[in-house]
């Protein structure tokens, strides 16, 4: 007898955090899953417990306005104890999300299903998804329950002791995601290679933003992977493989969502967008010109500096780039030891004189430096700060986030007060961990108040 086609539940779960801001974040792995999924015939559920247009959210329940610049905007936030070891830390602790009981009315709203599917982000986040799955679990003990994404990549072992999943996966799902199924429900397509190929990013479906309460923005991937090997990233470990997708079928997807759905706002997550530009970014930015559309494009995770020609910056404006983020480490090009060879001093230099020659301005311009680095002196941050500072450019401290299985996790180690080792949760940006003196609020403030107001 065929088993019937499965009822699936994918799941985005709370944030537990010092901070968190809907900066263009999205899960796009796990509504990509359900694309795939709803493709192959299953009936696909969705839950978002950082739904900020959730329909018992009101202005009373958010202050301020929910719906910010270009899609951006607050998340509802909980006041929570702070984590074991983190007591010393003076400050607030919070959920990021929906209520509680928001989520468990709408669970309960649902059909049971047959299996449900969480998502991890950040590893210092798995107390968020910890709570998440003990809510589902207690409304569905017997629903076998699957945890993937980062934390349950990069922290696999962690999250088979700790999140209450009934599986952890490891790595990408694209090419699991049918064996998990027909693992825990006896069902599978009968063909599932028809559904998607996983060397051609140009047959996946566009993934099930659809299923989202409203669509503020539309987060972009046009290829993956990345070529750089950085010491502090794990891009390389998520993602081995660099695939790319066609410049049209990008645009054509560009087009859906902005004629079905009315999506103005593109956020690319690319790891490496302007990577091999002749192949990649310029036919695809040439095309969006071309199409005369009216859109606003954001890199939040960041732009190479070294494939910004005066082609590539000229074609960005034009075809509406509004939020730049470049990605840097330091502006101190020859001293100290460097973590990344990802851009020259005169290759800085000649990028951000091709983006200002473009049109971008220094508000729209905006360079990561990273902060809190194992070893870091604070001068040479605030001087790497002054010099972006002088070439025009925003410069936006990003706090460093220690990553198991990348090349700096052991000097990370060697230079915390905590042991990271031990739990995900010290390995959190806000807490600066790896420094041996107790978080403290002076530092910090010396390095947003010098990046925001340094000329």
């Amino acid at each position: 007898m065929t088993p019937t086609v499965p009822h699936i539940l994918i799941v985005n779960p709370w944030i537990h955090d010092f901070a968190a801001y809907d900066f263009w974040a999205k899960p796009l792995g796990l509504l990509s899953l359900g694309a795939i999924l709803r493709r192959a015939g299953c009936c696909v559920s969705y839950l978002d417990c950082l739904d900020r247009f959730h329909p018992k959210m009101t202005p009373e329940t958010v202050p301020g306005e929910t719906y910010k610049r270009h899609g951006r905007g607050p998340y509802l936030k909980t006041t929570l104890m702070r984590p074991a070891g983190l007591e010393d830390v003076p400050r607030t602790y919070s959920r990021y999300g929906i209520l509680p009981e928001w989520f468990e009315e709408d669970i309960k709203r649902l059909k049971p299903p047959d299996l449900v599917l969480v998502t991890s982000l950040m590893t210092y986040w798995y107390p968020g998804v910890k709570e998440t799955i003990g809510h589902i679990k207690t409304v569905w003990p017997k629903v076998p329950l699957v945890l993937g994404g980062v934390y349950a990549t990069l922290c696999h072992e962690h999250a088979v002791v700790n999140s209450g999943a009934d599986e952890v996966h490891s790595g990408a799902a694209d090419a699991d995601i049918f064996s998990i199924v027909y693992r825990h429900t006896g069902w599978q397509p009968d063909a599932a290679s028809d559904v998607i190929n996983l060397i051609d990013l140009d047959s996946y479906p566009y993934p099930a933003f659809d299923l989202q309460s409203r669509i503020s923005y539309m987060p972009l991937l046009t290829s993956r992977g990345c070529p750089m090997k950085c010491e502090y990233c794990a891009a390389s470990r998520l993602q081995p493989i660099r695939l790319e997708r066609s410049p049209d079928s990008v645009l054509q997807e560009i087009k859906y969502w902005h004629f079905q759905h009315n999506v103005v706002d593109f956020a690319l997550y690319d790891d490496a967008f302007l990577y091999r530009p002749e192949q990649h970014a310029l036919p695809l930015l040439e095309g969006i010109v071309k199409s005369g559309l009216k859109l606003r494009f954001h890199t939040p995770n960041a732009l190479h500096l070294r494939w910004i020609s005066a082609q590539v910056a000229k074609l960005m404006f034009a075809a509406g780039f509004k939020t730049i983020r470049l990605g840097l480490e330091t502006a101190l090009f020859d001293e100290g030891e460097r973590h990344d060879q990802k851009v020259t001093h005169s290759q800085f230099k000649a990028a951000i004189n091709h983006l200002r020659a473009a049109g971008f301005k220094k508000e729209t311009l905006g360079a990561y430096l990273l902060v809190g680095l194992p070893g870091q002196e604070e001068t040479s941050v605030l001087a790497s700060f002054n010099m972006v500072h002088k070439v025009g450019v925003t410069p936006i401290p990003a706090y460093y986030t220690p990553i198991p299985h990348t090349l700096l996790w052991d000097k990370a180690q060697a230079a915390s007060r905590y042991d990271l080792e031990a739990d995900p949760v010290f390995t959190n940006n806000a807490i600066l961990p790896c420094q041996k003196d107790p978080f403290s609020w002076d530092a910090l403030n010396r390095f947003k108040h010098f990046a925001q107001n340094q000329c």
